[in-house]
């Protein structure tokens, strides 16, 4: 499964980066006022950074407008998508992008027919959120899970992109059911590593340790 990092701070990108932790990163409107930049100048530090796809959303709402705001996102880098929301102009812009040649994640996806929609219009990414389904009582992951069925049913080659990630549980259910990439943001990544196990583990090894009274350097 691809890891993307869902954030606009660059120190938390390059960190993940160095380690071999990021396959691309998403970024949305909220994320973009967090960091307080500029979204063209951040968008393209971000590219310049990373290999992978760098999702930048358009904000219009229309269709016309929505296709320009991608036109000027995606000349920024040959690796940027643009994101679109899903909605009746949302895909109007993905298949004119997409037919243009530019990679295109259709975002905010809550049902299975919409994912449907999104790869037949041509989708590079389709972003499921999990979270925000689990926010109102609905499975998150029960939606990866038709997502993935559809797909393969049809051989569509969207890919799905976990998103709305909240916590370790749900990176582990999505590669249990074989979602294409995730994305979360840096604390949840960084979370993945921890174990209470482990720590008991190495607190153990290090007293045993010390009492050998030896050193390595």
């Amino acid at each position: 499964m691809k890891f993307f990092v869902d954030t606009a701070e660059i120190d938390e990108i390059a960190e993940l980066n160095d380690l071999g932790m990021v396959d691309g990163v998403t970024t949305n409107p909220s994320l973009i006022m967090k960091s307080g930049r500029d979204i063209l100048e951040v968008t393209k530090e971000i590219a310049a950074m990373v290999s992978g796809p760098v999702s930048a959303e358009v904000v219009a709402l229309d269709a016309d407008t929505m296709i320009a705001e991608g036109r000027k996102l995606a000349a920024i880098a040959d690796n940027i998508a643009v994101k679109v929301p899903l909605t009746w102009a949302g895909l109007k812009a993905c298949n004119t992008l997409t037919n243009e040649g530019h990679m295109v994640n259709v975002t905010l996806c809550f049902s299975a027919n919409q994912a449907l929609l999104a790869a037949k219009a041509g989708a590079t990414f389709i972003s499921p959120f999990i979270g925000r389904l689990d926010d109102i009582n609905l499975d998150g992951i029960e939606l990866i899970e038709d997502i993935r069925t559809v797909y393969d049913n049809y051989g569509y080659e969207t890919q799905i992109l976990a998103a709305s990630i909240r916590t370790v549980n749900h990176v582990l259910d999505c590669a249990r059911i074989g979602a294409d990439v995730m994305t979360a943001p840096p604390k949840v990544i960084k979370a993945m590593a921890n174990h209470v196990l482990t720590d008991n583990g190495l607190a153990a090894f290090m007293s045993d340790w010390e009492k050998t009274g030896q050193k390595i350097l």
